[in-house]
């Protein structure tokens, strides 16, 4: 067993001094890391937006017209045509809130009658809202009903559509922090994509195959190597932009995920590439639709549910879910087994890729 952990760190620090031997990745690595930190510190701490705000009344479309758009207030006033849509739009995130009046309200409401309204909050309406909404409900009765505020409110249900996060939007450059873990993490997957297509190509890997080197030990130390340089970059990252203030260890434990994760991929796109090119290509193949949830959480509103089956989503919620709402190991498990999933299933294919390709050579 010893001997076999010294050929693997043989090979490992044998790939390192190749890795430090090529300028263009230790480039690409190094200012990618200082770009990313300096983005994120200049991005936004705080969020600010025009809110806008969705209202269904039937009948009451000129009465909507003279108070719709945007004021200058910060506040946007858009009339539906259904509650359907009105609850489309806000689970969507392009509606921070809404009002949604029956279809007798006019008539109940000029005739002083009982009724109802249902106000719809989105996941991440800012808690400063509630009181305008009512305040909105109280300025349409008594329009309607000719009467001068105060008037007597109407009965409303709050409902919350998707996940709670009231008083808790996000800033850019919350939204942006998955997004450059992700990049960081990508470099390092290309760099390993990139240095097992090129000793494939070169005939290295049989050069090391004729030393006491088994096909398990390359692929042991490619899969260690991809890790490492993954995990390192990734942490100085979250080091240099704070992100471990909230949880350090569910942190760690989810950059070292990620970073498992990335590797399995970059054996897969070493493997299969045979120059630059098809390096590249596969890269990019694979890159794309890693890519849509760290893109998605630049935008509000819930992921949709095929986004949530990518093998990122678990990583960049459980990012998100830790640094911006401070949530635990108690709900956070459910992504992390998802991502640990995703882990065995790209490694597994990775290496099995790698072998056969070693193999063969």
């Amino acid at each position: 067993m010893r001997d076999r952990l010294d050929v693997v760190a043989a090979i490992v620090a044998k790939d390192l001094r190749v890795y430090a031997r090529d300028r263009f990745y230790v480039l690409v690595t190094v200012l990618g890391l200082a770009f990313y930190i300096a983005l994120f510190w200049v991005l936004p701490a705080t969020a600010t937006q025009v809110v806008r705000l969705g209202v269904h009344l039937p009948g009451g479309e000129a009465l909507l017209e003279e108070g719709g758009g945007d004021s200058g207030t910060g506040f946007e006033l858009v009339p539906f045509s259904s509650a359907q849509e009105l609850e489309s739009s806000i689970a969507q995130g392009d509606a921070a809130a809404g009002m949604d009046f029956p279809e007798e309200f006019l008539q109940q409401a000029s005739t002083g009658q009982a009724t109802s309204v249902r106000v719809l909050l989105g996941g991440e309406t800012p808690e400063q809202l509630r009181p305008l909404l009512v305040g909105g409900v109280r300025e349409i009765v008594a329009t309607i009903g000719r009467q001068e505020p105060p008037v007597t409110l109407p009965e409303m249900e709050e409902i919350v559509v998707g996940p709670d996060r009231i008083g808790q939007q996000l800033s850019m450059r919350e939204r942006f922090r998955p997004l450059l873990v992700f990049l960081v993490l990508v470099v390092e997957m290309i760099a390993l994509a990139s240095l097992v297509a090129s000793e494939i190509a070169q005939r290295t890997v049989t050069a090391v195959l004729v030393s006491p080197a088994r096909v398990s030990d390359l692929l042991a130390a490619k899969a260690a190597l991809g890790t490492l340089l993954a995990f390192s970059q990734a942490l100085l990252l979250a080091i240099a932009t704070q992100t471990l203030n909230a949880n350090p260890l569910l942190l760690i434990v989810v950059l070292l995920l990620g970073a498992l994760l990335v590797t399995g991929f970059g054996l897969i796109a070493g493997s299969t590439g045979k120059d630059f090119i098809g390096i590249v290509f596969w890269s990019m193949l694979i890159l794309i639709p890693l890519v849509v949830p760290a893109l998605a959480t630049l935008f509000p509103g819930a992921a949709a549910g095929w986004i949530r089956g990518l093998p990122t989503y678990p990583l960049v919620q459980t990012i998100v879910n830790t640094t911006a709402y401070g949530e635990g190991w108690a709900q956070a498990w459910p992504h992390l087994a998802m991502l640990a999933a995703w882990c065995v299933v790209a490694f597994g294919v990775g290496v099995f890729a790698l072998g056969r390709r070693a193999e063969r050579v």
